[in-house]
């Protein structure tokens, strides 16, 4: 209704007023006219106002005076329904504010006379509040009127009236209060002088007030003289009033309007002066009552506290504290030191609860708590109040706990610290705690020694509602229910520790942040000219320090005394909820300690949280000692009373959640864990991991007590270091409940987000982290020593955890990291160490892998750092250790081998550091990383590490643990060298730079720069190193390994050494090759000979391998073959060399003994070394010849085409052709380059090792035994088969007596029988003429020989009898075999050779040499056709020679082991003297070659009459064959000799003949048998040598008279021998009648007649007069006897007989005169 120009609102109320006047003057109609007059005068009087003011309203409240006098008349009738009427009326006109001054005076004057006479007393309220609300025109006396109106109708007998006149009152002095607050507001802009106000004026003295404030003073000043029950001043009229109401207006007074208190001297000056001493006066009953003291002594009953007043005066002092203590600091210190005693034990109950209540209220506002601190504590002589509250508030809940018997507070409280002394408690209050099963819902409580103390919910957290402080309608004292003062006492402590904490925080916070900028802002340049920054700057720090200083102070004042009360609640309490803020406030507060850097405080509140849980009593010596040093004595004073660090009693009011193990070195039994401790776990959990940034040294007691938590529920690491429930290994085991193992996981993952958050805190932080961890971890080592008990591994687990979330500052924390897990993986206990690795290699794999900034790539130091922990992990000894170390280095290189940079030295030495002796699974894990990197990262590493590569790679080819390691990381050499051969180039160029490096290096420090083969250049001093290795494999014991190194070894020089210098190749061929063979001739001659059973497991070995020596032998043929390949291979490189020819002579020699060794397979592979070195041999000569035993079937080594050794599958790729050769070393001639050796001595060399050779290894054994070593022919024939090409080279120089040496060694050889066991190899049988190699060998040296003096000249020609000295001497073995010594041999045929047997001691076996003489032979036969005029030949009688041993099997014919022999005899000595015999004819005058004739004539009779048998089984083709042979050798006299007669000696012609006669006779000899005598008659033979001798009988060439004589008695004995032969004919077949005679008689006729035939015809031949008359004589006389052989049957003989008949007719013509016929 406020008032408004809107016109409708005018008329309205005008309108109003009229009616109101028109009822007016209608009701007074009878009874009052006068009324009714004035009422319609007013009308008009409105009327009027209307019609003229333009300003309706100002006119009217200008003229209200009269407007309202009908009214004012109207309620003077004191007639209610008028008086109703008008007072509505009245109002009406008010709500417009169209009342004056004067009126309002009048109004209230009428009101007054209204309330005397107790009339509308609701209606007078009603009409006083809208006066005093609506509008300002009621001042002083008319407003002090109006107030008292309403005081005095508050004190009425109606109660209704009573309520309604105080709430009026209330309202009437906020009204006041809000006119002066509105006229400050309207005077604010006007700057006033002060006047200053004497202290002590007159309390009227109000003269500078306005006048509403004037009316606010006056009434405020009468309000405390009326409490003090003194006069008022200013409200004239009073009657009665009550102090409760006076102080509940004076409390509402001074809460809503503080500012004007605080803002006007005066009303401050009221506050200090009348009201604080009031207070105190009205406070004194209850500070002096004592509950249960005696009253008697004072006589006024005032004196006991009275609960009204005392309530109210509390809330009075609350608004002083809150809203005016900046006034009244003296004054609240006294008010709150007797709130503090109110809280004493002796007090009454409710006294003591509105005490708490009030202290809660200040509790709740931590700005004045702050300002205490600041006005009290911090002073020097004042009382610490600050501290006193708190102190007071932790006895007062103690003595809650501690409920005496008595009045007087029990004494017996003070042991209650003892940790032991648990008192009985009752029992049933126990159980029945703990058998609390699922329904039943408990009550929150506290309790403690059977104390029980139920919690309430009396606030909501952070305000202070009081209950009983609001109970103003109580008069008496309330029952406080159990529990009350305890809750709220509680609440107190919470939102003290809850204010404090968030101001000083929020503080904290905003200084910090303002620091950071202001520094900021003074180190950028751009401000810092300007000097009011640095100001600001130091103003900051003052503030800050004053701040801080506060700050301190408040918690040194507050701390003590918070823990004790906390941590009595704690013990105490039952109730989740509460030990859940119960702890937070200690969380709380230890972190605020924590930032504020009050390390005993933080220590206490942490030590505490700790306690709480662990299970009683647990002995954890960390917590104990902590503490002890923390508190003195465990007890401290509050308020002079001892009270005691309370420890958690034994009893518990808990739900047992988890039975576990203590983690102690003796386990004593099982330990429980009650859910009120995993409550405190949790919060444990939540400091450390909210404000781990704060706990500095308290990180040792908070992980302590982690880890023992965590033992006891059993949690294990798992990976990556998190902890996860896992089962007790043993003791009995863990019991836990469902509803903790719900909980567990939340619990370790808590653990883990704890650890986590690690990388937030700041590096001093961190570093407590990390000792803390260290040394927990340590005293865990030590409990886990001398056991094998499972061991705690929580600190290695969280070391773990810590250093991986903390990667990107890795560096500050690694080396106390690392340093202290290296010292777990040397521990005894395996689980220990085994984390201890795990956690070291995690660490190490995830520092490589993160991604750092610089990168490690840039960041080398970091890097090596990173590493250096892996290295050091080799010094230690436990091979669980070193598996996991190398694991981790496999995992490093799969993951990070690319970017290992300089690391690679380490991680290659970790490999390498694996011992022999360190198992075969660590072997193979360390092989199988070396095998990673050869495959992957040699492009990758610094050349400068290759060499390392190199060493590492060649110390595993000497592990002997595993056969194949060794064997394949000989592969891996093979692929090193490989890639060296690929990148030579890049690695050469990196390698130089490297090295001009080091060497500028060490010429700074003045030291000699030293690395293997120095003065090489590195990339060489690289491969020597490789070769060095491969070389130090080649000797290794085992024979697999030897082979596969010396493969490897001889491939990678073949193949890859084209890349080395120069002059590099002197120390390949010294320190490498001659090196190398030194130590195997050394190894192999020093063998063990002994066999070995078995390779290992159930491997056969074979034969030839199965002794040391063996197998030693194997390599040594493998080793010399390599050398004399590169020997080969590489000449043009070593020829230049300058000491080329000494080296030569150094393989020779070793060459040398090698043939010479006493093994078949050594000496024979010497051999093709030696070949190979002399370039005669193409590399697949020998391999595939079927006659090589396998014994000593050594493949000569390929120079090119694949290599056979694991790991080398790619053929090598020869470059070497002249012209690339010359290219690569440019300062080499080309005349150097040849493959022939030019150098004569050089083949000296090799002609007088291969003499010495050939005559050592041939000479024949002085003793014979089983065991006497005999070379085999593969070797022989190998030795031999060196000659022609070396002699191609000598023959030059070639000499008689060199020609003689090799004749021994070829004799010599030929001679050397063979074993058994090798002959079905060699001679496939014994029946088939074969020559062996080693003959053929033979025969074509001196085929070489011969053609070379063939060409050669003249002087060489005198070898030919030499020649065939040698030939000749091979012709006899074919008749009688060579001896060898003292040797035993058999012939092949009767060698026993047993397949199965193989072991069996071998016999020698002659040789079949009768192939061999038969060749030879014809090569003698061959040479002679060529050499037969040579002068040497025919001086040196080599025809004579030639026949002397042709007699040899001539002579034997039938009797020669092998019937070939005569016969080719016989063709070659036909052949021979067809050639020969005219030569010695042409020198029959010289003499030179009259011994040959006599030699030649016993030659030919020992053969046509031998004196040997032939064989029973000769066929009759067979002896006709041999017959036609004697044949022909009397052919060849007939043709070659006796025409010669002349020239030939006279006595050899008279052999010749003596023999054809003897031929010639036909005898019989007696021995035939019948059926044999036929063919035995040689009868062409016989005929033959007839017609020769008739023919040479009758020759005119006869000369001598002896040769006549001879072929005379020739005649005339067969002419007698056939006239016997007839006539015993005749007479036979006279006697045999019918029966025909025997056949070979038949025969013998049948010769005779063809004899007689023949010999008639040789006669009509010849001249006569070379014909004996005696003959004729004879012939004739023959006739007679033949004619009486014409009766003969036999047909053959009868045609004979004509045959010998017809010639006769020339016998017969007449008879003449008796002529002597013959001598004439």
């Amino acid at each position: 209704m406020s008032c408004t120009n809107n016109p409708e609102a005018v008329k309205k109320l005008l309108e109003n007023m009229q009616s109101d006047l028109r009822a007016l003057s209608l009701e007074c109609k009878k009874k009052f006219p006068p009324v009714k007059e004035a009422a319609e005068s007013g009308i008009i009087k409105v009327k009027t106002i209307a019609a003229r003011s333009t300003e309706i309203l100002t006119a009217l409240k200008e003229n209200s005076s009269e407007v309202v006098q009908p009214f004012l008349m109207g309620c003077g009738t004191k007639e209610p329904k008028i008086t109703q009427l008008c007072l509505a009326a009245i109002q009406r006109l008010m709500s417009h504010e169209v009342v004056s001054e004067t009126a309002a005076g009048n109004i209230i004057n009428m009101l007054w006379q209204l309330m005397e006479n107790s009339l509308e007393e609701l209606k007078l309220l009603q009409t006083v509040l809208v006066l005093l609300t609506t509008n300002t025109v009621v001042h002083d006396e008319a407003l002090s009127k109006a107030i008292v109106l309403c005081f005095r109708l508050h004190f009425t007998k109606d109660n209704i009236t009573n309520n309604t006149a105080a709430a009026t009152v209330r309202q009437v002095v906020t009204v006041v209060f809000e006119r002066m607050v509105a006229e400050d507001e309207r005077h604010k802009d006007v700057v006033e002088q002060p006047v200053l106000v004497q202290g002590n004026s007159n309390r009227r003295s109000v003269s500078t007030l306005k006048p509403c404030a004037k009316d606010a003073y006056m009434l405020f000043q009468d309000l405390c003289q009326l409490v003090n029950a003194d006069a008022p001043y200013w409200l004239v009229g009073m009657t009665e009033m009550t102090r409760t109401f006076g102080l509940e207006l004076l409390e509402s007074v001074l809460n809503d309007f503080p500012q004007v208190f605080l803002q006007h001297q005066e009303f401050s000056f009221l506050l200090k002066e009348r009201v604080c001493p009031l207070v105190i006066k009205l406070f004194s009953p209850n500070i002096k009552f004592r509950q249960g003291s005696c009253t008697s002594s004072s006589p006024a009953p005032v004196e006991k506290p009275y609960f009204p007043i005392c309530m109210r005066l509390l809330r009075v002092v609350s608004v002083l504290i809150k809203q005016f203590y900046s006034l009244l600091v003296t004054e609240c210190e006294i008010f709150l030191s007797l709130l503090v005693k109110f809280l004493d034990a002796d007090k009454p109950q409710w006294l003591r609860a509105v005490a708490v209540e009030s202290i809660h209220r200040l509790c709740v506002q931590p700005q004045l708590l702050r300002s205490f601190c600041q006005s009290y504590d911090m002073k020097q002589h004042s009382t610490k109040v600050f501290r006193d509250i708190v102190n007071a508030l932790g006895s007062f809940i103690q003595s809650l706990f501690l409920v005496p018997a008595t009045g007087i507070p029990s004494t017996t409280t003070n042991q209650a610290g003892n940790n032991n002394s648990g008192g009985p408690t009752s029992a049933p209050a126990n159980s029945g705690m703990l058998g609390l099963g699922g329904g039943v819902t408990v009550l929150p409580a506290f309790e403690y020694r059977g104390t029980w103390i139920p919690i309430l919910t009396v606030t909501v957290q952070g305000s202070a509602k009081a209950t009983y402080l609001e109970m103003l309608d109580k008069v008496e004292p309330p029952t406080i229910p159990e529990g009350y003062a305890m809750s709220v006492a509680f609440h107190c402590l919470l939102d003290l520790v809850r204010g404090i904490t968030t101001m000083i925080e929020g503080e904290l916070g905003q200084v910090e942040t303002e620091s950071q900028s202001t520094t900021e802002t003074a180190s950028s340049p751009a401000q810092s000219s300007e000097p009011q920054d640095f100001q600001s700057v130091s103003d900051q720090m003052d503030k800050e320090t004053v701040s801080r200083a506060v700050w301190e102070e408040m918690v040194n004042a507050c701390w003590c005394g918070l823990l004790a009360a906390l941590s009595l609640l704690l013990d105490a309490s039952t109730d989740e909820a509460a030990t859940e803020n119960i702890l937070k406030a200690e969380l709380t507060m230890a972190a605020l300690c924590g930032r504020l850097g009050l390390v005993t405080s933080r220590d206490a509140f942490i030590t505490a949280i700790c306690k709480g849980s662990l299970p009683p009593h647990y002995a954890l010596t960390v917590l104990n000692t902590t503490t002890a040093a923390t508190f003195s004595s465990k007890s401290y004073s509050i308020q002079g009373q001892n009270v005691q660090m309370i420890s958690p009693s034994s009893e518990s009011h808990q739900q047992v959640v988890a039975v576990g193990q203590p983690l102690a070195v003796q386990p004593q039994g099982t330990v429980m864990l009650t859910s009120k401790n995993i409550q405190c776990m949790r919060t444990l959990l939540n400091l450390a991991h909210c404000h781990g940034a704060v706990l500095g040294t308290s990180w040792q007691l908070v992980l302590a007590t982690l880890q023992h938590l965590v033992w006891i529920l059993g949690l294990k690491p798992g990976s990556g270091g998190a902890l996860k429930p896992g089962r007790a290994v043993e003791g009995p085991s863990t019991v836990l409940t469902t509803a903790v193992m719900t909980d567990l996981p939340v619990i370790s993952n808590i653990l883990s987000r704890l650890f986590e958050s690690s990388q937030y805190l700041d590096d001093v932080s961190l570093h407590h982290l990390i000792n803390a961890l260290c040394s927990l971890s340590l005293e865990a080592m030590d409990m886990a020593y001398g056991n094998n008990k499972e061991p705690s591994l929580f600190a290695v687990a969280k070391l773990l955890e810590t250093g991986l979330v903390n990667m990107h500052r890795i560096e500050i924390l690694w080396r106390p990291l690392t340093g202290h897990l290296l010292e777990v993986c040397q521990h005894p206990n395996s689980r220990m160490r085994e984390w201890g690795a795990e956690a070291l290699t995690s660490l190490i794999k995830a520092g490589l892998t993160f991604n750092h900034d610089p990168p490690l790539s840039q960041n080398q130091r970091l890097q090596l750092l990173l590493l250096n922990p892996l290295k050091e992990l080799s010094n230690i000894i436990h091979p669980d250790i070193r598996l996991k170390q190398l694991e981790c280095v496999l995992q490093i290189l799969q993951s990070q081998g690319d970017s290992l940079g300089p690391g690679w030295p380490l991680v290659l030495g970790v490999m390498g550091a694996i011992r022999n002796d360190q198992g075969e699974s660590l072997i193979r894990t360390a092989f199988q990383c070396l095998q990673l990197v050869v495959t992957d990262f040699l492009p990758t590493m610094p050349c400068t590490c290759l060499q390392i590569v190199v060493d590492v790679a060649g110390s595993f080819g000497l592990h002997n643990q595993e056969l194949n390691i060794s064997l394949t990381s000989i592969g891996l050499l093979w692929n090193i060298s490989d890639y060296f051969f690929q990148r030579g180039e890049t690695i050469e160029k990196e390698l130089n730079r490297e090295e001009a490096a080091q060497q500028k290096q060490a010429e700074e420090k003045g030291v000699v720069l030293n690395r293997p083969f120095h003065p090489a250049p590195p990339f060489d001093c690289l491969w020597l190193c490789l070769y060095a290795k491969l070389g130090e494999l080649c000797v290794d014991p085992r024979p697999a390994v030897r082979k596969s190194a010396g493969q490897t070894l001889f491939s990678t020089i073949g193949a890859h050494g084209t890349l080395l210098q120069h002059s590099t190749w002197h120390t390949v061929i010294w320190k490498v090759l001659f090196h190398l063979l030194d130590r195997v001739r050394e190894a192999s001659t020093t063998a063990d000979k002994e066999k070995i059973e078995s390779g290992g497991g159930n491997i056969l070995i074979h034969h030839s391998r199965d002794t040391a020596e063996k197998q030693w032998a194997e390599t040594w043929v493998l080793t010399l073959a390599g050398v004399a390949r590169i020997f080969n291979t590489r000449r043009y490189l070593l020829q230049p060399l300058g000491d080329f020819p000494k080296a030569w002579d150094v393989l020779l020699d070793h060459i040398q003994s090698a043939a010479l060794s006493k093994n078949n397979e050594v000496s024979l592979a010497a051999l093709k070394s030696f070949q190979e070195i002399l370039q005669i041999v193409s590399p697949m000569r020998d391999s595939d010849k079927p006659e090589t035993p396998p014994a000593v079937n050594v493949p000569v080594p390929v120079l090119i085409g694949p290599m056979s050794a694991p790991g080398l599958s790619r053929p090598f790729i020869r470059t070497d052709s002249i012209g690339e050769r010359l290219a690569r070393y440019p300062g080499s001639e080309p005349s150097i380059i040849t493959d022939e050796i030019e150098d004569l001595n050089l083949w000296w060399a090799a002609w007088n090792t291969w003499y010495r050779i050939g005559s050592e290894s041939t000479k024949p054994p002085l003793t014979c035994d089983k065991l006497t070593f005999i070379p085999s022919q593969p070797f022989l024939t190998a030795l031999i088969q060196i000659f022609p090409a070396l002699y191609q080279h000598i023959k030059t120089g070639f000499s008689m007596d060199d020609l003689q040496k090799l004749g021994i060694i070829l004799h010599s050889a030929v001679s050397v029988p063979i074993s058994s066991d090798a002959s079905p190899f060699i001679l496939p049988s014994y029946t088939e003429a074969v020559l062996t190699s080693l003959q053929e060998a033979v025969l074509t040296a001196l085929d070489v020989l011969q053609k070379a003096i063939c060409i050669g000249p003249e002087n060489m020609q005198i070898m030919y009898p030499a020649i065939f000295d040698q030939l000749l001497a091979f012709v006899e073995f074919s008749c009688k075999p060579p001896q060898y010594g003292q040797l035993e041999t058999k012939h092949i045929a009767n060698a026993k050779y047993n397949q199965i047997q193989l072991f069996a001691p071998a016999e020698w076996v002659a040789l079949n040499y009768v192939p061999f003489a038969e060749r030879s032979l014809e090569v003698v036969v061959d040479l002679y056709q060529k050499t037969a005029c040579h002068k040497a030949v025919v001086n040196e009688k080599v025809l004579q020679n030639v026949i002397k041993t042709l007699r040899i099997p001539l002579s034997l014919k039938y009797a020669c082991p092998s019937e070939t022999t005569w016969k080719l005899a016989v063709s070659s000595l036909l052949k021979v003297l067809s050639i020969g015999l005219p030569v010695a004819r042409q020198h029959a005058s010289s003499g030179k070659f009259d011994s040959m004739w006599p030699e030649l004539a016993s030659t030919f009779e020992d053969f046509l009459f031998t004196k040997s048998i032939p064989p029973d089984n000769l066929s009759i083709q067979e002896f006709q064959r041999n017959e036609s042979i004697d044949v022909e050798v009397v052919q060849l006299i007939s043709t070659e000799i006796l025409p010669y007669a002349n020239f030939i000696p006279k006595d050899f012609v008279g052999q010749i003949m003596t023999m054809l006669n003897k031929g010639s006779i036909h005898s019989q000899s007696s021995s035939f048998t019948e059926a044999e005598i036929d063919i035995r008659m040689r009868e062409e033979f016989s005929k033959m040598c007839f017609e020769t001798l008739l023919q040479f009988s009758f020759s005119n060439k006869v000369t001598t008279p002896q040769e006549g004589y001879i072929s005379r008695m020739a005649l005339s004995v067969l002419l007698k021998r056939s006239q016997d032969v007839l006539h015993r004919y005749i007479e036979d077949e006279r006697l045999s009648g019918k029966c025909p005679l025997p056949r070979q008689q038949v025969t013998e006729i049948i010769f005779v007649l063809k004899a007689v035939s023949t010999l008639i015809d040789s006669l009509k031949k010849t001249q006569p007069e070379n014909v004996d008359g005696n003959t004729w004589t004879q012939v004739i006389a023959l006739y007679p006897t033949l004619v009486e052989c014409i009766t003969c049957s036999s047909p053959e003989i009868c045609s004979a007989l004509k045959e010998a008949l017809v010639p006769f007719k020339d016998f017969m013509h007449p008879p003449a005169s008796k002529v002597q016929n013959g001598e004439s």
